[in-house]
């Protein structure tokens, strides 16, 4: 999200510098200059050294996408005058679930969104990523730059064919997104069936996934890719994949509002899809677009004409582009008044 938010603001016409956690990131992507922080810094140590970076350039607007840089945010732009928006992805009160007891959830759930409007009174902007988010920023000033498929230039769309189908699972992996249920799955699936994962195991549950491929039987049927970039990632989906899975499981509020960035990607690579029908957005977008059903993913036929609905869907009403305009309006306003006063070209700190 922050990839695309920095490349919208940049093609708008600011200059967008990116601030990283340490990671073998190119120093300018889409337009975004790319700075990365130091490796092995504690929490504490990053939050310091964002915090000095952020007085050092001086910006005219900070776009804080985590949480963790939220409060940075808003001491900075308090210190240097920059205008703060906070970018909001996720339902974070119902994050404390899995680490508070059952008795005190309801507590901490409230206690966290006495935080979360409190912050986002001190902000200039509150960006939400889904529908729904708003809710824990009451009194803030909210605008939607909701999560979209962004199409990569000359990325070709998957020519279904006849034959051994491949499944995908592209993304950040998890037991609660659902590993278990693709192996399980696969299992019941003709031999020549396979899937391929690419992304990482973000719960540490890998090796799991891998001996558990293998007391079934699959573990050459299986493929787990290393990490690669966005643009490399689509072009082996729309060349070797066949069905997008897009397999959270219940239990968590995150799960239920997804809006997920590998059901966009699967779309813009005419990937039918298989989704959870209590993800009401991911469950809605599948069904108004022809894009996806819990179905046969071995009937060609249907691959073929949900494949080439998400594409087409990607490519507009569900596309990135009004997103894209809204947040670069948003900019507008909130700088408008220093352009007025003749400041050059504004860089903001993602």
């Amino acid at each position: 999200m922050a990839r695309k938010e920095g490349a919208s603001l940049a093609e708008a016409g600011w200059r967008v510098r990116h601030l990283a956690p340490h990671c073998a990131a190119p120093v300018m992507l889409d337009g975004v200059e790319i700075e990365t922080l130091p490796p092995g810094l504690g929490r504490r140590s990053r939050w310091g050294k964002l915090l000095r970076r952020a007085l050092a350039l001086r910006p005219a607007a900070i776009h804080a996408s985590e949480p963790d840089s939220w409060a940075v945010a808003l001491l900075a732009g308090r210190m240097t005058g920059a205008r703060v928006v906070l970018d909001v992805h996720e339902h974070y009160p119902s994050r404390l679930d899995g680490r508070l007891p059952a008795l005190l959830r309801p507590l901490g759930r409230a206690a966290l969104r006495l935080v979360l409007a409190l912050m986002g009174r001190m902000a200039d902007a509150v960006v939400v990523a889904k529908d729904g988010l708003e809710a824990d920023f009451p009194g803030a000033r909210c605008v939607a730059a909701r999560n979209r498929a962004l199409v990569p230039p000359g990325l070709h769309p998957r020519q279904h064919r006849a034959g051994p189908l491949t499944l995908l699972h592209l993304g950040a992996i998890t037991r609660a997104r659902g590993w278990p249920q693709m192996l399980a799955a696969l299992a019941l699936l003709p031999p020549d069936t396979r899937l391929l994962v690419i992304g990482r195991f973000s719960d540490g549950s890998e090796a799991e996934f891998r001996a558990e491929a293998a007391r079934l039987g699959l573990a050459d049927r299986v493929e787990v890719a290393p990490w690669m970039q966005r643009e490399a990632a689509l072009a082996r989906a729309s060349s070797e994949a066949d069905v997008n899975l897009v397999l959270f499981q219940p239990g968590e509020e995150n799960h239920r509002l997804a809006l997920p960035h590998k059901l966009f990607d699967g779309m813009a690579a005419g990937l039918p899809a298989v989704v959870p029908g209590f993800a009401a957005d991911v469950a809605r977008i599948a069904r108004t677009t022809g894009s996806g059903i819990a179905t046969d993913p071995s009937d060609r036929t249907k691959r073929v004409a949900m494949g080439v609905a998400g594409r087409r869907a990607a490519e507009g009403e569900w596309g990135w582009a009004p997103e894209a305009a809204r947040l670069a309006a948003l900019y507008r306003e909130l700088l408008a008044p220093r352009a007025r006063a003749g400041r050059r070209a504004a860089e903001a700190a993602l």
